[in-house]
């Protein structure tokens, strides 16, 4: 899809965020012990996936020797280990492992994207960054017009989500729903959000997030796009 390459590449230019910008390039000439031989990407990491997706996943942001090296969001890191584990088990993925750009993984109805696309110090985002990336998030939501299920990882993916897709239904919120593992919300006529803990290694070291918890969200939305196939 013409307009999406278009976007995608809007954001890889992008300077809006002079903190951020410091910080990723910052580590991606420091880089980290065991990538020193590795060129990091450095740059906002664009979203990716099948164009004619109706799985949409936002995530938080690149991680900074995650997606901020490899240039692919969910590559190379812990965090991307349990999500494309979760994609190919459910037929998202044609492979269960992204370690760089290619490696011959494809995305099959899944779009990956995140509510910020630089890596941010200590993994904390500033307001004023996370509304500087907002618009290119409900310019991916406009494009991706077949999208049905939007899964939202962590609170701040699910929020960020949230807000664009109500905005996208032309919908206002009477009281905002609460994020949760498993928590499931229909801002639209054909449209459902679920949330889950993100698969962090703060989540999947600790136990709170385990591998049949990730699992059941994405049974979730297989389940919802079946029924709306038929």
């Amino acid at each position: 899809m013409k307009d999406l390459s278009v976007l995608q590449r809007r954001v890889v230019a992008c300077k809006r965020c002079p903190r951020l910008v410091r910080w990723r390039r910052t580590t991606a000439l420091a880089k980290t012990k065991r990538f020193q031989h590795q060129t990091y990407w450095g740059k906002p990491v664009p979203g990716f996936g099948d164009p004619r997706a109706r799985l949409l996943l936002v995530g938080l942001a690149p991680a900074a020797h995650g997606g901020n090296r490899t240039g692919r969001m969910f590559t190379g890191d812990r965090s991307g280990d349990w999500l494309y584990r979760a994609l190919h088990k459910f037929g998202f993925a044609n492979q269960s492992l992204s370690e760089s750009v290619d490696d011959g993984l494809r995305l099959n109805d899944c779009y990956i994207t995140a509510a910020c696309r630089c890596a941010p110090p200590a993994n904390k985002l500033l307001p004023e960054e996370l509304s500087h990336c907002r618009p290119f998030l409900l310019q991916e939501m406009r494009l991706l017009s077949r999208v049905r299920v939007v899964i939202g990882l962590g609170k701040i993916g699910f929020d960020a989500a949230l807000q664009s897709l109500c905005e996208l239904e032309e919908h206002s919120l009477v009281s905002r729903p609460r994020f949760s593992h498993g928590a499931e919300y229909s801002p639209g006529p054909r449209m459902t959000l679920l949330g889950s803990f993100h698969p962090s290694q703060q989540n999947t070291f600790t136990g709170r997030l385990t591998e049949p918890m990730f699992d059941s969200v994405f049974r979730r939305a297989r389940a919802i796009l079946r029924k709306a196939k038929e």
